[in-house]
């Protein structure tokens, strides 16, 4: 699908569908409205006033043009009331359109910014989330289908009187590259555990690589890994019959560095919990619990387009959780790459196991700041229900800044503590640590776990748990299934720096 700018008067354009839009409450249409009325006679005045169309949010109203103007059809979209209007408003009303127009089979449609004649809110943005919503509205896990519904949409054409062309070219290239990063990671997530093993997530990543001379990818394999003593990888996936795989890629920029970041993801290609096995039902969405390698890949599958003048290191360690005779068990004592122990005592809380050693490779590092994104802990939705993250952090600047970009994103985020009393839960009375810390406040006891192996280096944990993956549709661009929730944020911060 091509995204363009429309130079075209509104109405002169030869397309299948014109998506004009207002808010509710106003006195009277809109300019962008009443130009196109005047040419159609009062048509438009007349079907709204008919059919009582309040403009309320999402609202719509289909009409034909019947040859009077060369766009064969209008849609008016109600865009709520204007002071509870935002970009998150936008991206949402965006992809409700997305879907219709996919029913409707057009295949030219021209839209303009909804809200861009608001002066307190910034239009880039806008036509940003605009175009965020039209591709991910569209969305479709397809690939094991027979019956697969072609999305005939071909060209989209962006009209706003309210914004320089150069600046809505870079709004629409930002919105492509947020959309196209978060449906790599969707893609990625939907994938059955049966093709998506560790060694798939590494494919990946070096598919992502191939031909750029900025990026870089290192693949640490089984052997290895006992060589440099990541005994939390091997010991998370010695019960599964594939290899373990510990990933670091490297984007390197041309020109002056800014900072040099860490980005940790979750790499639990499937989940079942171990020996500790998880109840059935709680198995069957297992497929998500590497969405936080997959936020991360999504990120680097777009991070050429995006160009941050930042160090980005990305790291995560593939395994699989399974039982069998080889698995690990309650009461075993492993040692992670940064030589700590820890005392297993629930072998399906394993995300934070492996992502002892991934942290422990990222310090060795000397990054400015490490950022990890995991589906670690039940708890974390008990507390901030399925479509919130919970940010954890050991340098407040930095969970605000997080907080600020996932805003940005229209990325739901709340930030937890890290109580430091806490910190006797995870005592053993047989090693330095134990993998769990008690039935209350497991999403912070699994934070702080994690806070003992990034030393004083600047962290945030996002215990993206919930909204990885939604079990039910969480709005009209997330809907069941894989979100990619993280994407969007960590882009934003990049671009924050």
């Amino acid at each position: 699908m091509k995204i363009l700018i429309n130079k075209t008067d509104l109405g002169q354009n030869d397309c299948d569908l014109l998506v004009l839009s207002d808010f509710e409450g106003r006195k009277g249409l809109n300019k962008k409205i009443k130009n196109i009325d005047i040419i159609l006679d009062g048509v438009l005045s007349k079907v709204i006033k008919e059919d009582n169309f309040k403009f309320k949010k999402s609202t719509i109203l289909k009409l034909r043009t019947f040859n009077k103007i060369p766009t064969k059809k209008i849609l008016l979209v109600g865009l709520g009331k204007e002071e509870e209007f935002t970009s998150q408003t936008e991206r949402e009303i965006s992809a409700t359109v997305s879907c219709l127009i996919k029913k409707m089979g057009c295949k030219k449609v021209v839209t303009v910014i909804h809200g861009d004649d608001i002066e307190q809110i910034d239009t880039k943005n806008l036509a940003k989330a605009l175009i965020e919503g039209l591709i991910l509205g569209g969305y479709v896990y397809g690939k094991y289908k027979k019956d697969k519904t072609a999305n005939k949409l071909e060209i989209v054409e962006v009209f706003s009187d309210a914004i320089k062309p150069a600046e809505l070219s870079k709004a629409i290239s930002d919105g492509k590259n947020g959309a196209e990063g978060t449906m790599f990671a969707r893609d990625l997530v939907n994938t059955p555990g049966l093709h998506m093993a560790p060694v798939d997530l590494v494919n990946s990543a070096k598919e992502i690589a191939k031909g750029k001379k900025d990026l870089k990818v290192r693949v640490y394999d089984k052997e290895q890994l006992k060589k440099m003593g990541a005994g939390g990888l091997l010991a998370v996936n010695q019960g599964s019959d594939h290899e373990p795989y510990l990933v670091h890629m490297v984007y390197k920029p041309e020109g002056k560095i800014k900072k040099k970041i860490a980005i940790v993801g979750k790499a639990v290609t499937f989940d079942s919990g171990g020996l500790s096995l998880k109840p059935a039902e709680y198995m069957m969405s297992m497929k998500c619990d590497m969405g936080g390698s997959a936020a991360l890949l999504g990120l680097f599958s777009v991070i050429n387009e995006i160009k941050p003048q930042v160090e980005v290191h990305g790291i995560f360690g593939a395994v699989e959780n399974m039982p069998s005779g080889k698995a690990i068990r309650p009461g075993d004592v492993i040692k992670a790459l940064n030589g700590k122990t820890i005392e297993i005592l629930n072998t399906d809380a394993e995300g934070r196991v492996t992502l002892a050693d991934t942290l422990s490779f990222a310090v060795k590092k000397k990054p400015d700041l490490i950022i990890d994104l995991a589906t670690l802990t039940g708890a974390c939705v008990v507390a901030l229900g399925e479509e919130m993250t919970g940010v954890m952090s050991n340098n407040p600047e930095l969970a605000n800044k997080i907080l600020i970009a996932a805003a940005s994103a229209g990325e739901k985020m709340w930030e937890l503590p890290l109580e430091k009393n806490y910190k006797k839960l995870l005592k053993s009375d047989i090693a330095d640590l134990k993998n769990i810390g008690g039935r209350y406040g497991g999403a912070l006891t699994a934070g702080l776990f994690l806070e003992e192996f990034v030393g004083k280096t600047p962290w945030a944990h996002l215990d993206i748990a919930g909204p990885a993956y939604a079990e039910r549709p969480m709005n009209s661009y997330e809907k069941k299934g894989a979100t990619g929730h993280g994407v969007r944020t960590l882009i934003e911060f990049l671009k924050a720096i």
